[in-house]
Parts: C-alpha cells; structure tokens; sequence
C-alpha cells in the first residue's frame, strides 16, 4: 500500500493538492500512480501564467509504459512549474510528495478543494481499485 500524507487532497486520477500557507495549491501526482506508471523519462508542464480549468488536463507525464495526463484539482493560474523535472522526471519516482511536484496554482475558487478527496478517501479508493 502507497503512503499517504495526511496533508493532502487527491483527484480520483491520482494527483494529489497541498495547499500552501499562502493559499496556492502545489500539485503532483501521487506514489500509486508513479508506481503504475513505472519509470518516468519525461514530463511535459504547463507554462508560468496558464489559466486552467478544474478538471483539464495540464501536464503529461511519460514512463517507459504509457503517457499519462495529469489534471488540475481546482481551476486558476499556473504561478511555478518544476523546471527541475525536465531534466530528472525521475525524481517523481523517488519523492512524489515532496521534491517531485509538478507545479503550482493559483487558485481561481478555493471552494473547489472541498470537492476533492480526503486521505481516507483516496486510501478507500485504491483498496476498491484493488491498490
């Protein structure tokens, strides 16, 4: 079973939200989904000042398996990206809630955090997958 910071918020597609202290989200994608995907050799951002909708696909991330999209868990402006990932994408493999963030928004409505799962949720929802 994949550890779970209980700090954290999870879309049912694997990515994970830590609010900030300064009410910016940064976003990653959780240790079962780097577990999936395998190997990661690319990640494709977002650029610094993009407007993304809750829900959209934002980023790619590749392993040797598959690519895979990641999407925002709330709506607003891209702040920071990770510029780091470019050259160690597998550094999401190795801390994928700590340095193996992707990147940062600002969010539009923080209401929208409420719409996303809890860490009990999220752990609920990996025993169903059978995770």
């Amino acid at each position: 079973m994949s550890e779970i910071p209980g700090d954290l918020k999870f879309l049912k597609s694997h990515e994970w939200a830590r609010v900030e202290d300064d009410g910016r989200v940064r976003v990653g994608i959780s240790d079962h989904a780097q577990e999936l995907l395998g190997d990661l050799v690319y990640v494709e951002l977002p650029e610094v000042g993009d407007q993304v909708e809750q829900g959209a696909a934002v980023a790619v991330v590749e392993s040797v398996k598959a690519a895979s999209d990641v999407y925002a868990p709330v709506g607003g402006k891209v702040v920071e990206v990770n510029a780091a990932l470019a050259d160690k994408p597998e550094t999401i493999n190795e801390d994928a809630y700590g340095e193996g963030w992707l990147f940062v928004l600002e969010p539009a409505d923080a209401e929208q955090l409420a719409e996303l799962l809890t860490p009990d949720d999220y752990a609920a929802l990996l025993e169903e997958d059978g995770g």
